[in-house]
């Protein structure tokens, strides 16, 4: 037999480790279908005359088109048979990324636990994407939960990795290429810097996306996402009443694009902290988001930038206003569908 049913939790192993299939060079044309899907409008992946600005050679990709397509490639191997991704953990970029780079991925399997139902189990991955000569793009923990084969089979070897609440901020990435002295905020679109922003300050998106069916299909393709909870409506129609399960990467990256209105200077990302997809999205939901500002640090070396560490907050057909969080046994409300807390690099005051 030459075609494969992907791997079940029981084909998973501690320290087994994946060099994933079909490298993947990433363009111009992925960097315009990207922004058609979501509309972000942060002006350096926006503007080649603002990136050079900034000292760079042109408009680097998004950060998260780089993620989801990293995402993409582990698919096949780790999460075909997924019943859901569950989180993330430890993520670091570690540089701007430009078009006409090829994207190669390899994963560790790094943890394991069957769950008490006995037909699932959660798997934990180390990945790592290097471009064409090797150099390391991103880093990222995840964990997802794998059907498995046979429910009557043994419970295998259980582990369960430690895994840090947070990246410190003086290990972050910042590309030293860039130079924000010469940043521009009436071409950004927003006049706030690092400086004006302060923990424990919330922040309300305002505006809200409607989630298409044609446009979930459209990204999940464009990263080559396979994942059959995704695509096969036919298989997955008893368990989610005919409605068309969302990509928790898609409701990341509407997230961040509607965290413009608010944090328009935000301009890359450093590191995710940790991120959860604690409930369901479905095609024709309409996700808003609010943004909590949990930290704010310097960054070594330089007098430019600084960063902020954000807990991005999505919801389903529900606006912000009364931000909606954990209560206080820690559980979270039905229409929140995304915690994801992650690093931002913004420019300085002038």
């Amino acid at each position: 037999m030459k075609s494969t049913a992907g791997h079940h939790f029981e084909d998973f192993s501690i320290g087994q480790r994946f060099a994933h299939a079909t490298p993947r060079t990433l363009g111009q044309g992925d960097a315009t279908l990207y922004l058609a899907l979501y509309g972000s409008r942060f002006a350096l992946h926006s503007s080649d005359a603002f990136a050079r600005q900034l000292k760079l050679p042109g408009r680097p990709l998004d950060d998260l088109l780089v993620f989801h397509t990293v995402f993409g490639k582990t698919v096949p191997d780790i999460s075909l048979n997924a019943v859901a991704n569950l989180g993330y953990a430890s993520g670091q970029f570690r540089g701007l990324v430009y078009p006409g780079t090829t994207v190669h991925a390899v994963s560790e399997v790094i943890g394991l636990k069957e769950n008490s139902n006995r037909r699932t189990g959660v798997v934990y991955v180390r990945t790592e994407a290097r471009d064409e000569v090797g150099r390391t793009l991103l880093s990222f923990i995840r964990w997802v939960m794998v059907r498995k084969r046979d429910p009557h089979s043994e419970p295998g070897e259980v582990w369960v990795p430690d895994l840090p609440e947070s990246i410190a901020a003086h290990a972050l990435h910042v590309p030293e290429e860039i130079d924000f002295r010469a940043f521009d905020s009436s071409l950004s679109g927003s006049r706030f810097f690092w400086e004006d922003y302060e923990p424990e300050e919330k922040i309300d998106h305002i505006d809200g996306m409607t989630v298409e069916e044609s446009d979930h299909m459209l990204a999940t393709r464009l990263y080559q996402n396979t994942a059959r909870v995704h695509f096969n409506q036919h298989a997955q129609n008893q368990e989610s009443h005919g409605r068309r399960l969302i990509y928790g990467g898609h409701a990341i990256s509407i997230a961040r694009a509607l965290s413009f209105n608010g944090l328009g200077n935000a301009l890359l990302l450093a590191g995710i902290n940790a991120g959860r997809h604690v409930n369901p999205l479905f095609a024709g939901d309409t996700v808003f988001a609010w943004s909590h500002i949990v930290d704010k640090a310097e960054l070594p070396g330089r007098s430019d930038c600084g960063a902020l560490r954000l807990r991005l907050m999505a919801t389903r057909n529900l606006s912000c206003g009364g931000f909606p969080d954990k209560d206080a046994a820690g559980r979270y409300p039905d229409d929140l569908i995304l915690d994801f807390d992650y690093w931002a690099i913004l420019p300085r005051h002038p």
